[in-house]
């Protein structure tokens, strides 16, 4: 017989049919008659309810099913007698995979912190917080696929390994086969990478962006989705050392377009999530944060307020209230100070332009006062900065200049800045963090527990 997926049978169940499904016991009760086995196989954050008539099943066979343990179960589908569930499975068969020894299996049904499920993050997929997470990190991947190429993007594969660092920022992953412990170097005392596998130096990316601009300079729209890399030793519950990033390029759009994508691309995801995950949308609106159902029908609900750094800053300013980070014009915004312009001025999503040149990096176009570039931020509730993009600097003369003045390695650019002399075009993109938005879709506080397995200072466990 072939097996159903408990989601199926829940679905659209047809009683009175034999069914096949096979999953892991979530709980077992019962009496000397009866047992009352509730299976789980990651389909849905349902369980289905088995019945097995005690006297039809081996003693030491039923003693064996414990929490935890591995099941496969051929019964009649009928209506359910009890409370809670409108379909069980009157087992006929039982076989057991895999046992679970009841004592030791850490997963018990009482509640467990989320750092004691980081610990155990090989078996957390089990829970139905994180079995509900990982299925909407899931359908969130899809719909992304799905938005882009029903816009007529192509999804340009960008390389991880990489010779430049996109951001400027310098907190890279190295990237060798040399021997550590013997590392050879020239005659100045500098690594010499001549007989490395590269015969340079170089680097887990930090983002796909500059790639991604050589290819929309091809095809006219493109996106990446991938994991990237930032060595960065914070300890947040925001960031993360290895992320997903998606990252779309845009040739001939400007700043406006830029943030019209944006814009329609989240509501978007965030609309898909409520029509295509609702069952778990729901469990976690009950377990985990009260807010979240109507926080995201309030983001798909209004449109995002548009206004410039200088804006923001000056209501800041004269907001009256005392902030943990000090904010004035030049200085970059922090979480606190993003979220108060969306949660308790503007009480909508914001999306920031034109800030200060001095603190972006050097590929953002520059605007004609000299002093800020066109750059985009849009802020979200809980969550302050989930997108970050620009248009880009398509002028030649203005990116050189902007690369020295931040003494950026021009060997390292050269081919970045060839596609302005050949062929230069206005194009914009952005940069929305995966793990970011699967924390605002799920209403998870702590981006370490939106990724199966998080990678961060000191850790690097499974």
């Amino acid at each position: 017989m072939k097996r159903t997926k408990i989601k199926e049978l829940l679905s659209s169940p047809k009683t009175g049919e034999d069914v096949l499904v096979k999953g892991w016991v979530r709980t077992k009760r019962g009496n000397k008659n009866v047992v009352f086995i509730a299976l789980n196989d990651g389909s849905t954050i349902s369980n289905i309810q088995v019945v097995a008539e005690a006297s039809s099943f081996n003693e030491d066979l039923l003693k064996d099913i414990t929490t935890g343990a591995c099941l496969a179960v051929t019964g009649k589908l009928v209506e359910s007698q009890g409370q809670g569930q409108n379909v069980e499975i009157a087992a006929a068969s039982i076989e057991l995979y895999g046992k679970s020894d009841a004592e030791t299996y850490p997963l018990q049904k009482k509640g467990h912190s989320m750092e004691f499920l980081r610990e155990i993050a090989y078996l957390r997929p089990r829970t139905n917080t994180f079995g509900a997470v990982l299925r909407i990190r899931h359908s969130m991947s899809f719909a992304i696929h799905k938005y882009f190429n029903d816009k007529g993007f192509f999804y340009l594969h960008t390389p991880i390994i990489t010779g430049s660092d996109a951001e400027g920022a310098g907190e890279m992953f190295h990237v060798t086969t040399m021997d550590l412990a013997n590392v050879p170097h020239s005659n100045d005392g500098s690594v010499d990478f001549s007989n490395d596998f590269f015969g340079k130096p170089t680097n887990l990316t930090v983002s796909g962006q500059l790639e991604g601009e050589l290819g929309a300079l091809a095809l006219g729209d493109i996106y990446t989705f991938g994991p990237t890399f930032r060595a960065e030793n914070s300890n947040t519950p925001r960031h993360l050392a290895e992320f997903w990033m998606i990252e779309p390029e845009m040739a001939f759009y400007d700043l406006t377009d830029n943030m019209d994508l944006a814009e329609d691309f989240v509501k978007y995801l965030i609309r898909y999530a409520l029509e295509n995950c609702r069952e778990d949308l729901d469990f976690l609106n009950n377990m985990i944060d009260k807010g979240l159902l109507e926080r995201l029908n309030f983001v798909v609900a209004n449109e995002f307020v548009r206004i410039t750094y200088t804006e923001a800053v000056n209501i800041l300013v004269n907001s009256g209230k005392k902030w943990e980070y000090k904010v004035g014009w030049g200085t970059d915004l922090q979480a606190e100070h993003e979220r108060y312009l969306v949660e308790e001025h503007f009480k909508r999503p914001v999306i920031l332009t034109d800030y200060p040149m001095s603190i972006k990096a050097f590929y953002m176009k520059q605007n004609d006062d000299g002093k800020t570039v066109r750059a985009m931020d849009v802020l979200f509730p809980g969550i302050g900065e989930i997108i970050g993009g620009s248009q880009r600097e398509e002028n030649y003369e203005k990116l050189l200049s902007r690369i020295r003045e931040l003494k950026i390695p021009e060997k390292d650019l050269w081919w970045y800045l060839e596609t302005r002399k050949f062929g230069t075009a206005p194009h914009s993109g952005f940069g929305l963090g995966f793990e970011r938005l699967i924390l605002f879709v799920t209403g998870m506080s702590n981006i370490r527990d939106v990724i199966p397995f998080p990678r961060t200072p000191k850790n690097a466990e499974f």
